[in-house]
């Protein structure tokens, strides 16, 4: 009998739906991975905006992580919004704990309409107790330029600060590109512990239907590693499902809306070379 693979988001929950614990189990789905979650918080929120936070006691986080770990079989996991210190340790202490392996960490600390989404102390906890455990961690280059101090300007810095965050214990790490100032492509950069980098390159899709961006393409490669993918296949994967999921959109709300978690499977825009994805050594 063929197993479905368990995975786990640990993050916020999105009262909009398009990000968050919502968009993370939409993509487990939709790349057939069982899901399971873990709530740190719960965000009043639309696409216009974030209009409160209400976090989760550390026992409240505690007692989900514990009651996951003791009857699921985690392949891979990611996590989202932590929102405090206290979420992040006890996080890290309980995948040590169950020996979790395969964690993908989103770093999530600003949301679209600029909400902070992770307080300032927290940041250095991230970085001492989360990174070390991580396979991959996956900023964009505002959070990149966060955890590292380093304005992201040309392919040179970009790769200083990748190897900034390798060098707080990450086997990997993905700057995602959306936020580049090329006009006419994204490009994800991969560098990894070995040395080795990839670039990932698609065209650039002019919308504003990009809530939960960053939310899905970590999903999606957490499913595609708890398939037992390797990470560069993962990484792959998730860049054809982001870029369908932009290509085919909902136009859903008045600010920035979600994208479309079905396009990959629904569309078959890969196939169609909406999503191309070029990828350099």
């Amino acid at each position: 009998m063929k197993k479905t693979p368990e995975t786990l988001t640990i993050a916020g929950s999105d009262s909009g739906g398009g990000a968050g614990i919502q968009a993370d189990l939409k993509t487990f789905q939709e790349l057939g991975v069982y899901g399971t979650s873990v709530i740190t918080a719960v965000t009043a929120q639309n696409t216009t905006g974030v209009s409160a936070i209400y976090p989760m006691t550390i026992q409240a986080v505690q007692k989900q992580l514990e009651a996951v770990g003791n009857d699921f079989n985690i392949a891979a996991l990611k996590t989202g919004m932590l929102f405090n210190p206290g979420i992040i340790n006890e996080t890290a202490r309980t995948i040590k704990q169950f020996g979790w392996e395969n964690l993908v960490v989103d770093p999530v600390m600003i949301a679209k309409g600029g909400a902070h989404l992770l307080q300032q102390e927290a940041i250095e906890a991230l970085k001492v107790y989360l990174l070390p455990l991580a396979l991959v961690v996956t900023p964009n280059i505002p959070e990149a330029e966060m955890l590292t101090g380093i304005t992201i300007l040309d392919d040179v810095s970009r790769r200083h600060a990748a190897k900034e965050i390798l060098s707080l214990g990450a086997k990997a790490v993905v700057i995602k590109g959306g936020h580049g100032t090329d006009p006419n492509h994204s490009e994800d950069y991969l560098l990894q512990s070995t040395g080795e980098s990839i670039v990932y390159r698609s065209a650039r899709i002019s919308t504003n239907q990009t809530h939960g961006t960053g939310c899905t393409f970590a999903a999606a490669v957490t499913a595609e590693l708890a398939k037992g993918k390797c990470l560069q296949e993962a990484l792959f994967v998730a860049k054809q499902f982001i870029q369908a999921a932009l290509s085919d959109p909902l136009n859903i709300g008045a600010g920035h809306g979600p994208t479309n978690h079905a396009a990959y499977r629904e569309r078959g825009l890969e196939e169609q070379g909406v999503n191309k994805i070029e990828v350099f050594y």
